[in-house]
């Protein structure tokens, strides 16, 4: 895989990844559809969209995947939906990610990674530009709220390191997609006696589930070979900014100038630990 190739793989992953957030919060801020219900919708979408390819792919049978991995996808899945329905969009990309990136730097520090000056000032310049982007105009977070989404990153965190040894990544995530449909139908059921939803939030949900997610998840797992734990979660470190930009446009969240700094110490912090990682 090119140099080129794993940049625009990288880049169509983020923008998917940023595209769950604005489509959950767009369809729980509007009374569109329950958190419970969006959950269902969106790992049944995943695996409608993945198995059919997978299938193909295979010659007949989904024999990737596992158990563990399922049930860090439907806790993240579940977590990240029920934090919406308290949390604005710029607020909860922020949580999610901060917890994704600290799990897998975690892991990366554990396995023997090591950061040198340059990338640990351009993860420092990251982190400052999250911290300068909560600040304008998002509210402090409900606590119980920024726990869930604090969980589900954590969850994703450890989801995303599970299937960067995946050989066959899209095998994988429709197998893990499939068995986490039980879960997600036992939470419809202890959550939602009667669910809310039409047909905005359901198209909301498939598209989250068929195209940011599903789709999103095995683009990100094709490149994540190619990047280690702590690159692959300073990247992560934009999808906030993305998200922010995104809420701006389709949310009503206004643009300021703290917002552009931020998206530039972010970005440009990611960069210079790309770059150092590519150097060494």
């Amino acid at each position: 895989m090119s140099a080129r190739t794993v940049f625009l793989l990288t880049v169509s992953a983020m923008l998917a990844f940023a595209g769950n957030s604005l489509l959950c919060r767009i369809a729980l801020r509007g009374a569109h559809i329950d958190p419970a219900s969006f959950t269902l919708v969106r790992l049944a979408a995943g695996a409608l969209m993945l198995a059919p390819i997978s299938y193909a792919r295979k010659g007949g049978g989904i024999r990737g995947g596992s158990w563990t991995s399922a049930i860090m996808l439907f806790t993240y899945a579940a977590a990240f939906s029920l934090a919406y329905a308290s949390l604005s969009a710029g607020t909860g990309a922020l949580l999610l990610f901060g917890a994704v990136q600290l799990t897998m730097i975690g892991y990366g520090l554990w396995r023997g990674e090591r950061l040198n000056t340059w990338q640990s000032l351009g993860l420092a310049s990251a982190l400052a530009g999250l911290v300068l982007l909560m600040l304008p105009g998002l509210s402090t977070p409900a606590p119980g709220g920024a726990l869930l989404m604090a969980a589900a990153g954590v969850a994703w965190g450890v989801y995303s390191l599970r299937g960067r040894g995946a050989g066959d990544p899209i095998g994988g995530t429709a197998g893990n997609f499939l068995r986490s449909i039980p879960f997600a139908v036992a939470l419809e059921l202890a959550l939602s006696a009667h669910p809310a939803m039409d047909a905005y939030g359901i198209a909301c949900g498939v598209a989250s589930g068929a195209l940011a997610s599903g789709l999103g998840y095995v683009t990100w797992y094709m490149v994540l070979p190619r990047l280690g734990a702590t690159t692959a979660a300073s990247i992560q470190l934009s999808v906030p900014v993305i998200t922010a930009i995104g809420a701006t446009l389709f949310l009503g969240e206004q643009v300021s100038l703290r917002l552009v700094g931020a998206s530039l110490a972010v970005l440009g912090g990611i960069g210079l630990v790309i770059a150092k990682r590519r150097a060494r």
